[in-house]
């Protein structure tokens, strides 16, 4: 079996908003296995993976401004 057509199906697909305007200060997101993946586009090795759930529970508060100080 060819490993390395099965390693790329692994790799998240990562994609940028479409408001990205390429500067480097973008957020990436993947979705994969039931997860979704984040990272900052200018340190793509640090990666925050969580469940849909909980995302989706974070952009809530944020749009609350829960976190606004």
């Amino acid at each position: 079996m060819n490993t390395s057509a099965m390693t790329a199906h692994r790799r998240p697909h990562w994609r940028k908003s479409s408001h990205s305007v390429g500067e480097g200060q973008c957020v990436e997101v993947a979705a994969a296995g039931g997860r979704v993946r984040l990272r900052e586009s200018d340190d793509p090795g640090t990666v925050l993976t969580t469940v849909p759930a909980v995302l989706a529970a974070f952009v809530r508060s944020a749009k609350a401004g829960a976190f606004d100080t």
